[in-house]
């Protein structure tokens, strides 16, 4: 009998645990994982690990996102992304991009859940050409530098620092807590701090223009 009842008070000291860290931490996935050393997303050759998602479910993903001469090529049409099935959390990312043509619109989406819509709840380091370093709010997520209402758009801190058309560009977003710091080419370029979502999954944005992707890496932070 005593045995029963040190089982029962087990079962229930355990309950309240998960439900007080659940309250306390609402913001987290509990199934984020956090880096330990270089997480290699993109293995170069295709999209094991990920999602292909676009809006239209009639259009075959194959013609939208195609891993071609060592790159992801995304042509754009229709809008959708490219996702990681994985959650994470407190890394610094690298993703490598450039517009094989003109230049257009895209981003790379952090913190993103699910279900998979257009557009889904994340928060956007943007990639629309020469705008590379605003962050926007997707999906009724925020961040304190989100003063201005009437867009869902925080303009980067300075002039442009991506490189000409055609020409490989590199975002490094490290994301600690509730904090994001995007840095286009080594210059940073905005900060977020009290976003309201501090995990999920990566996505790479198909909105519009043919945009190619390659070297997309997670590291743990310093």
């Amino acid at each position: 009998m005593k045995k029963i009842i040190s089982i029962i008070l087990l079962l229930f000291l355990i309950v309240i645990f998960v439900t007080c860290q659940s309250a306390g931490d609402k913001n987290r996935s509990s199934f984020a994982i956090t880096p330990a050393g270089k997480i290699e997303l993109w293995n170069g050759k295709d999209f094991t690990g990920w999602k292909r998602f676009v809006a239209d479910s009639s259009v075959d993903v194959d013609t939208v996102w195609v891993v071609r001469d060592g790159v992801i090529r995304c042509n754009g049409k229709p809008s959708g992304y490219l996702r990681t099935l994985q959650d994470y959390e407190n890394y610094k990312l690298t993703v490598e991009w450039r517009w094989p043509g003109a230049g257009g619109n895209s981003g790379v989406l952090m913190h993103m859940s699910e279900p998979d819509v257009v557009w889904p709840r994340s928060i956007e380091a943007q990639l629309f050409s020469g705008n590379a370093g605003d962050i926007w709010v997707i999906g009724g997520t925020e961040i304190a530098e989100h003063v201005d209402k009437t867009t869902r758009r925080v303009q980067k801190k300075g002039e442009s620092s991506e490189k000409p058309l055609g020409d490989w560009n590199v975002y490094q977003i490290i994301c600690r807590g509730d904090s994001i710091k995007i840095y286009v080419n080594n210059v940073l370029q905005n900060v977020g701090s009290q976003a309201s979502i501090q995990s999920g999954k990566v996505c790479l944005q198909s909105e519009g223009t043919p945009i190619e992707f390659c070297n997309i890496f997670l590291q743990p932070l310093p």
